[in-house]
């Protein structure tokens, strides 16, 4: 952390809670998507652009936790690969007296903030099940998630603060462990979602 500027360690000593933290992740713009950037900034770059995607986002939160001395820790929400017309979400993960919540950026009004009251992760990734649908046709298609992905286990530190692409951290949660949710009956049996959650769905910042 001693890489960090004067400025940059002021905001993280400011944001020390989970609620400072996903307040402040809110404030962060959609990432332009162009083909000059990087795929996936650090932090820092995303504190000087103010902007960031989910895996951005969650990069963010899991480096101002473990500033704060706890284990920047990510969750990937994955769809199935048949589901090609979604996309994954990452989450950064925390726990408060034995259970899990998670901050989350997105520009839409479901998949975001988990308060910690769920017991395990998967109470945890299942309460994104519902609200994770195709706007086209409400299909559900979360289907596993991944096991607590330690980046700073796997990578050190110098992702929080590096200018260059580190993409390799998101391949990695990609093909880390995960877990399925549903069984093929489970699946079979799944219904839409209903038109009003549809037309919710579509409702972003």
């Amino acid at each position: 952390m001693e890489a960090l500027t004067p400025a940059e360690q002021k905001l993280f000593r400011s944001l020390n809670t989970p609620k400072k933290i996903q307040d402040f992740i809110n404030t962060l713009g959609k990432k332009p998507e162009t083909h000059n950037e990087h795929i996936v900034r650090s932090p820092r770059i995303v504190l000087q652009t103010m902007t960031a995607n989910c895996m951005e986002g969650a990069l963010l939160a899991a480096a101002l936790f473990n500033y704060h001395g706890g284990k920047p820790l990510l969750l990937d929400l994955k769809v199935g690969k048949r589901n090609n017309n979604d996309v994954d979400h990452v989450v950064a993960l925390f726990e408060s007296d034995g259970y899990f919540g998670a901050i989350s950026k997105t520009s839409h009004a479901v998949l975001r903030y988990r308060e910690p009251v769920y017991k395990t992760l998967r109470e945890l990734a299942l309460s994104y099940f519902h609200e994770y649908f195709t706007n086209s046709d409400g299909r559900k298609t979360l289907r596993s998630f991944s096991k607590p992905f330690d980046v700073q286990k796997r990578f050190g530190t110098r992702w929080i603060t590096t200018e260059h692409d580190i993409f390799e951290i998101a391949v990695a949660l990609d093909e880390s462990p995960h877990l399925e949710i549903l069984t093929k009956k489970m699946e079979r049996g799944l219904r839409p979602a209903d038109p009003i959650e549809i037309e919710a769905g579509r409702l972003v910042e």
